[in-house]
């Protein structure tokens, strides 16, 4: 792990905010769209690993964008975005795009991963668990759980046709289906420990994770602590960056910023960020977190 300390906060002519962390990596933060934003500002086959959320045209109340368009309209949007994704993303780089469904709507998801499989290999489909209940009896003999566990945050749907949404879709798209990850990176313990050199690659007390991602949201009191209508935790791109593969002088970007999550979790991996915002409160808010969460900064 990096020192994290904030150094330094300035603004330039092309971008609103630079963050100067005492390990030299920058945050950078753009006030402007993310599809004119990209093409004038980052170059080509220079960005490691995008993890991003884009509105799902469900018609959240953002505070300037419309989220609301028609779906072929709206597909179409995308794409261009993900397309000049592809422009700067380098060739074993990884792009990790959390989308979610509506109880109305369960193709939109898979709407949006279909609309860009002429652009990119689906490599992995991540299942993010925001909420799980499990049954003792379901376990098996596992010690440390003594009982029924549910765990997690969900939305309730008072529907007699539709069950509570308790998982999003985080899909891994890469250029060539051949990006080389760091498993262990995000690992779990193995539950059996006989397997511990039984097998040839299990040389270590870790096991590979798999694809289902349980990242509860952090609960909260008052609707103000959470300033952002759709926003993923920060563990959620954490776990994303360390599973490509933390390297010095790597850069992450996230084209639509939100309050930053993806911008902190970078903070916190020490490497460098890249992101975009149409909304200025957004922006700043994230300038905020980020000093919560890493400490007192200088700001010129």
């Amino acid at each position: 792990m990096f020192d994290r300390i904030i150094i330094q906060v300035t603004s330039n002519k092309k971008s609103y905010k630079v963050i100067t962390m005492q390990n030299n990596s920058i945050l950078e933060f753009f006030h402007k769209d993310c599809l004119s934003g990209i093409n004038d500002d980052i170059k080509k086959n220079s960005i490691d690993v995008v993890v991003t959320s884009p509105p799902y045209n469900i018609g959240i109340n953002y505070n300037t964008y419309h989220d609301k368009l028609p779906r072929e309209r709206y597909l179409f949007w995308l794409k261009e975005i993900c397309c000049t994704i592809k422009n700067v993303l380098k060739d074993g780089g990884s792009f990790f795009l959390n989308v979610g469904n509506k109880p109305t709507d369960q193709w939109f998801a898979w709407d949006v991963a279909n609309v860009l499989r002429k652009y990119f290999v689906l490599q992995n489909v991540i299942h993010w668990i925001k909420s799980i209940a499990i049954n003792k009896q379901d376990v098996g003999k596992y010690p440390n759980v003594v009982g029924d566990v549910a765990v997690g945050h969900f939305k309730p749907i008072m529907s007699t046709r539709f069950l509570n949404d308790c998982h999003e879709y985080i899909f891994h798209f890469t250029k060539e289906g051949k990006s080389h990850l760091d498993k262990l990176s995000v690992g779990v313990p193995y539950q059996d420990k006989s397997n511990i050199g039984r097998w040839k690659h299990a040389k270590q007390d870790k096991r590979d994770r798999g694809n289902t991602w349980f990242i509860p949201y952090d609960t909260i009191q008052i609707k103000k602590e959470r300033p952002h209508p759709a926003t993923f935790p920060i563990k959620l791109p954490e776990m994303c960056i360390k599973l490509h593969g933390v390297k010095e002088e790597m850069v992450v970007m996230d084209p639509f910023l939100g309050i930053g999550s993806t911008a902190i979790a970078s903070s916190r991996l020490g490497v460098s960020f890249v992101g975009f915002e149409i909304d200025k409160e957004y922006i700043d808010e994230t300038i905020s977190r980020i000093n919560s969460y890493i400490g007192v900064y200088k700001c010129e």
